[in-house]
């Protein structure tokens, strides 16, 4: 999902890293209102969670791969604000020190994952959440990359590149089997967390320790050796640049590029220890983060 750099015409990044800065301007004032304190614990955690998910890739068709964007599972569980600046900061993370994404791109990849892909993701949750929440759990996810994923093949056709319909047709069909397991994935955590604590998601609290516990183990588990599960085919886009012969430029060379720490021996042991690195970085920063958001609202 994360469109890497000389996929997009200069006039098209430029103006989506614009637009993307504003955007999350906004969210930052709006977590400062919006923010319960008792959601505070939950960013690390929840932003480590995603991280982990997003490196494991898992087929979903011929030769092509997905992985969880969250979108809608960081709105169900932090609110929109929140939800897309953790968003943010993974995607942030991924580009300047993965090498996962464009630098150059990442408005592009902001806008399209952690502006519209979590609003679309919590619109249906916030409008039907109450009667009928797994249904409208499912939809955002559903919708939030379907989103995404359009806003990226227009951006791509904006720029110039041009793609055959059958092309735009079939990759639509992949990202919509994508978004089909995304919503199902989502679904799955979220009612996993509910059996723990039924009150976590709508009031999480100090009380609700083993959950965050639970949690952030589940992320270290996925980030350490989830790898080794991983489809190794290309995703969407990346296949999508493969059949229009694009080829990605890297304008930043990136310390831990392919989530691998290179100064270890063990191959196991380099992209392990890239994923915890990756794990404690998210965490950290988004802790932080929700401690800054909750002393400048309480001042």
């Amino acid at each position: 999902m994360h469109i890497p750099d000389n996929f997009l015409s200069t006039p098209v990044w430029a103006a989506l890293d614009v637009v993307a800065v504003s955007a999350v301007g906004l969210m930052v004032k709006r977590a400062r209102r919006e923010l319960d304190d008792s959601r505070i614990p939950l960013l690390g955690v929840m932003g480590a969670f995603v991280f982990a998910a997003q490196m494991i890739n898992f087929p979903v068709g011929v030769g092509t791969s997905g992985h969880l964007v969250g979108g809608a599972l960081l709105a169900c569980t932090l609110g929109l604000a929140p939800a897309a600046l953790i968003m943010t900061v993974i995607i942030a993370i991924q580009a300047f020190v993965f090498q996962d994404g464009g630098v150059l791109a990442l408005g592009a990849n902001v806008f399209n994952m952690a502006i519209a892909g979590v609003l679309a993701g919590y619109w249906p949750y916030r409008i039907w959440g109450a009667g009928r929440r797994r249904p409208a759990i499912f939809a955002g996810a559903v919708l939030s990359v379907m989103v995404s994923a359009s806003l990226a093949l227009g951006e791509l056709l904006i720029s110039g590149i041009k793609m055959p319909r059958p092309l735009i047709l079939v990759s639509l069909a992949l990202f919509a089997i994508s978004a089909l397991i995304e919503g199902a994935i989502t679904v799955s955590v979220i009612q996993a967390i509910d059996k723990l604590n039924p009150s976590f998601v709508r009031r999480p609290d100090r009380a609700n320790a083993p959950v965050l516990v639970t949690l952030g183990a589940v992320a270290l588990i996925l980030g350490m050796v989830g790898f080794l599960l991983a489809s190794t085919t290309p995703d969407g886009i990346e296949r999508l640049g493969l059949k229009l012969g694009l080829h990605s430029t890297v304008s930043f060379h990136a310390p831990l590029a392919d989530y691998t720490v290179p100064l270890l021996d063990s191959a196991w042991l380099r992209r392990a220890t890239g994923g915890l690195a990756g794990l404690v970085l998210i965490y950290a920063i988004c802790a932080a983060a929700g401690r800054l958001i909750g002393r400048q609202r309480s001042a």
